[in-house]
Order: C-alpha cells, then sequence, then structure tokens
C-alpha cells in the first residue's frame, strides 16, 4: 500500500514537471501582452489626448517603438518556455540521480543482509542462517512427526593442504568442494559452511537411517575425485558424522554437538562417516568433545605457552627456557599438557599443537632477544612429529624467518618417542642436529632405554626424570640412580639436568653430583612470557652478563 502511494505522488510529480513549461510559456505571453497594452496606452494617452481604440490603433500604426512591442509576448513566452525546459531537464535529471541512489541504497542493504547470513568466499550459508534453518526444520518436523539429519564434514589434513600450497589455493579448494557439494544434494537440502574447513548439511524427511548413511557415502565420492587448482591435482577426504532428529536430539546445539561428536570418531577410526551414538560419550567422554574444542582453540590461538627456567650451576651461562603448552578451557579449569596431549596423539592434532608451539615460542625467544635478554627455548616433540616427514623442513624455515641461530631451539623427545620407529626417528634427529639444533632427552629413566644406546644418536643432554629428583635426598636407591645416570653422561660427554628440584638440599645434592643444569619450583615455577624478562633481571640465578647493554 505504502510502495502504491509513493507510485502515485511520484506520477503526479512527472506530470506538473511535464506541463511546467507550458504554463510558464503562457504566463509570460501574458505578462508580454500586458505589458504591449500599457505601453500603447500611454503613447495613445501622451499623443492624442484619448485612449479609446481608434486612438490605441492609430498609435500602434505611427509609431515603431510600439511594432517591436508587439514581439513581446511572443518573446516572453519561448524565453519563459526556455526556462520550463531547463529547469525541467534539472528536475528530471535530479530525479534520476535520486531514484540511481536509491537502486544503490537498495542493493547495498540487500548486499548486507546477505552476507549477515551467508559466506563471503563460498556463498553458501553461514552459521547464522543455519540455526534459523534449524529451527525451523525443527518445529516442522514435530508437527509432521518425520526425521531430518544433519551431516557434519570436517576436510582431512585441510591445514596441510593450506600450509603447502598457500591460502588462495585452500580457498579455492574449498570453493570447490562447496560447489560439489551443492551438486551432490537436491534442491531442498541446505548446505552451509560453519568454520575453515567445516560444513554442514541440513537434509529434510529422512525416511530411515539407511537414507542418512547413504547421502554420507554418495557425498563421499563426489569428493573423491581430486580438484584441479592451478594445473595442481589436489585430494580432499572428508570426515562426516551425522545425527538424526529426534534420534539424536531435539535440540539444534545437541544435534549440531552430536554430529561434531560423530564426525570426529569417523576421522579418528578412518571409516569417512558415523553415525552418532550415544555410547560415544560413555566411551569416551573427554576425547569426542575435547577433540572438538581443542581443535577450535589451535585456530583461534587460545592455548597458552608458559617459561620454566632451566638455569646452569655454572654462572654466567646463557638461561634457557622450557615453553610449557596449557589450555585455559572455557568451561573448565587450565588444563595441563598431559590431559589434551595425548588426545591430540590419537586424533593427529599433535602436529598442529606442534606447530603453534614452535612459532609462539621462537617468536617470544626474539621478543626477549629485543629487551636484551640472551637466552635459549626449549620445546617438546611427540613420537609422531618425529615420523613426520615435514618436520626437519618445518623447523629450518621457522629459524630462516626468525633470523634465530639453530643452537638456541632446543628439541626436547622422550626415550619411549624413540622407541617407537628407531630407524626413523633416529634419521630425522640425525637431520636436526646437523642443522644446529640441540637435542635432549626428557624424562630420562622412564622409558626402556639404555645410555649406551642412546649414545649411538646426536643428542646433547638428558633430563634426569622428576620421579627420581624430587626424593632423591629421602630415597637411597633412587639417590644411586640419580648419581650414576650423571656419571654415565659425563662419560659419553652429554650435558645433564636435573628435573624437578624442589628445595635447596635437592639442589645441592645436584651440585655436589656434577650435575650440569637444574630446573624446578625451588628455581623458580613456570612464568607468563611477559614475566620472563623480569624475573631474569631480579633473579639471584642469573649473572649480569646475561644481560645486553
Amino acid at each position: 500500500m505504502l510502495a502504491k502511494q509513493q507510485r502515485k505522488r511520484r506520477v503526479g510529480r512527472d506530470d506538473y514537471v511535464r506541463l511546467h513549461p507550458l504554463l510558464l510559456a503562457t504566463l509570460g505571453f501574458t505578462a508580454g501582452a500586458i505589458g504591449t497594452l500599457i505601453a500603447t496606452i500611454i503613447v495613445a494617452e501622451f499623443h492624442y489626448d484619448d485612449s479609446g481604440v481608434a486612438e490605441l490603433i492609430h498609435a500602434q500604426l505611427q509609431q515603431p517603438a510600439l511594432w517591436v512591442a508587439d514581439f513581446a509576448p511572443f518573446l516572453m513566452a519561448a524565453w519563459s518556455y526556455y526556462l520550463g525546459r531547463s529547469g525541467q531537464n534539472n528536475i528530471s535529471a535530479l530525479s534520476r540521480q535520486i531514484e540511481a541512489l536509491r537502486t544503490q541504497a537498495v542493493m547495498l542493504e540487500h548486499q548486507a543482509r546477505h552476507h549477515m547470513t551467508h559466506d563471503v568466499l563460498t556463498n553458501l550459508p553461514n552459521r547464522a542462517l543455519l540455526l534459523k534453518r534449524l529451527n525451523r526444520a525443527i518445529r516442522n518436523a514435530k508437527q509432521v512427526k518425520e526425521r531430518f539429519a544433519v551431516l557434519r564434514l570436517d576436510v582431512d589434513r585441510f591445514k596441510e593442504i593450506n600450509d603447502a600450497l598457500g591460502h588462495d589455493h585452500g580457498d579455492q579448494l574449498l570453493t570447490g568442494i562447496a560447489n560439489r557439494l551443492l551438486n551432490a544434494v537436491a534442491d531442498d537440502t541446505l548446505v552451509a559452511r560453519v568454520g575453515g574447513d567445516e560444513f554442514v548439511i541440513l537434509v529434510p524427511n529422512i525416511g530411515a537411517v539407511k537414507d542418512a548413511t547413504e547421502i554420507a557415502v554418495s557425498i563421499e565420492k563426489t569428493l573423491k575425485q581430486p580438484f584441479t587448482i592451478d594445473t595442481l591435482d589436489v585430494d580432499a577426504q572428508v570426515s562426516i558424522g551425522i545425527a538424526l532428529y529426534p534420534d539424536h536430539g531435539n535440540r539444534k546445539q545437541e544435534l549440531l554437538q552430536h554430529a561434531e561428536v560423530a564426525m570426529y570418531i569417523a576421522k579418528h577410526e578412518k571409516s569417512k562417516f558415523s553415525l552418532y551414538h550415544s555410547s560415544y560419550d560413555n566411551r569416551s567422554p573427554q576425547r569426542v568433545t575435547l577433540t572438538a574444542e581443542l581443535r577450535q582453540a589451535i585456530d583461534r590461538n587460545d592455548l597458552v605457552l608458559q617459561y620454566q627456567p632451566k638455569i646452569r650451576l655454572t654462572p654466567g651461562a646463557t638461561p634457557e627456557f622450557e615453553g610449557l603448552i596449557r589450555w585455559p578451557h572455557p568451561r573448565h579449569r587450565t588444563l595441563p599438557p598431559q590431559e589434551f596431549i595425548p588426545l591430540a596423539e590419537r586424533t593427529g592434532l599433535i602436529k598442529n599443537v606442534t606447530q603453534w608451539v614452535l612459532t609462539n615460542a621462537l617468536q617470544q625467544l626474539i621478543h626477549w632477544h629485543n629487551q636484551g635478554l640472551d637466552a635459549s627455548v626449549a620445546v617438546n616433540i611427540s613420537a609422531q612429529d618425529l615420523h613426520d616427514d615435514e618436520l626437519v623442513d618445518h623447523i629450518a624455515k621457522h629459524l630462516a624467518r626468525h633470523n634465530i641461530a639453530p643452537h638456541r631451539l632446543v628439541l626436547e623427545i622422550t626415550e619411549t618417542s624413540i622407541m617407537v620407529n628407531e630407524q626413523r626417528a633416529s634419521d630425522t634427529l640425525h637431520e636436526l642436529a646437523k642443522m644446529g639444533v640441540r637435542l635432549s632427552i626428557d624424562d630420562f629413566g622412564t622409558g626402556y632405554s639404555s645410555l649406551s644406546h642412546l649414545s649411538e644418536l646426536p643428542i646433547h643432554e638428558i633430563k634426569i626424570d622428576k620421579s627420581f629428583v624430587a626424593d632423591m635426598a629421602g630415597n637411597p636407591t633412587h639417590k644411586m640412580i640419580v648419581c650414576a645416570t650423571i656419571d654415565l653422561a659425563h662419560n659419553l660427554g652429554l650435558e645433564v639436568i636435573g628435573e624437578g628440584v624442589a628445595d635447596e638440599r635437592t639442589f645441592r645434592q645436584l651440585d655436589d653430583l656434577g650435575c650440569h643444569s637444574a630446573q624446578g619450583f625451588f628455581i623458580s615455577r613456570p612464568l607468563h612470557a611477559q614475566d620472563v624478562a623480569v624475573w631474569a633481571r631480579s633473579t639471584k640465578w642469573l649473572s649480569p652478563l646475561t644481560h645486553r647493554h
């Protein structure tokens, strides 16, 4: 109704604009005629003392000046018409500009609304629109008593593809996946992009469970063919989790969460797709929930590194700080590594964690250097990292990017991680040592290897496990193990670090036994990154020569 009224007002205005030049011409002619008549009357009165009709005609015939005046009405009409036409053109131009601006504003408003509900890269519905459609699907399903499916997809090893090919090629891959998904589903099926490499498919009116699994199989086959990106053939495999309404939940968040749980089960078991089952939660309540959250924490940079000093018992040596990863969980307390690193190793996220730790630790090392603190940094790597073909190149690129001398980086490896695949681990360690990176055996004494066996590896130092160091004062057996380990390490030319030093007595015993370095609460608890330089300036453990002036 409002639009109809606006059209009527616009039509009336346009009619006035079209009539306006003729109206001005009429007024101009009238004004000119009146002016000519007045001039003729004045001449008749002045010359003939009368203004009758005969005198007016005689004045017109006898006075040439009035002949010019006779053209005044026509000149005025023509001039007024010209002004009217000019005004009409101006008004019409202004009207066109206003209409263009109105059209542009409507288009911009439409685009803004579209961007609020759609992904910019793929033009698929985003999470906001998905949640609205899920609400609508739940309402409709309740009314007609039908079942629908939520499929959640994640591209396997997408981060590796993205890092190897570059973000532009990664974006092209995501766009290609989006297009194939649209072609693989029916017109009434919603395909949404809800994260970096995560998609959700909302399939209405699922008759039976096998219908949902058949759709998952069809999607997997559709995406199995390589994607050609700038002459490169890229394989993009996916893991799919399936949750059904109302079988696996009757609320949108519950359905999305259960589909994600099933997706990570499929990823872990390498089964391509998995249908949610309540036993998944009972079987491993932390694994299935924390895996999804850990992946998000890595992507959002929500993890934290704290740094615990390792000090040389010989004054004046360069200090070393071990980066200890922490996860400030949004719903739980801050989680230590032993509560989520095994999970990362089982689910394949450990590579992402290691890359995050290396990047942040080396950036922090440069920051300390700029603050005047000369130091080294140590990070832990897992057995899977040692078997990663890209580890050596990845570390080399990090060191080159930050212009860091390789000996400033220490990699701590456990005995058991080396024993998983001894030859493969040995090859990786030799490459790292050749590069100049220092290597340390962490938690020594808790594995099944011996120093004589480890002597074949390019190890620079060993860390005696804190379970032996912490109670060596009260446990003669542990003290003997510590003493024997230090003596053997000296004979093999290895540095020795005692970790878990909690009091001065233990510290003095390590010093007397010839231990090179110590680490533990007696020296310092783990520090936040911004507190390390302050601690280094004020502690008694470091020589003033540690700082550059």
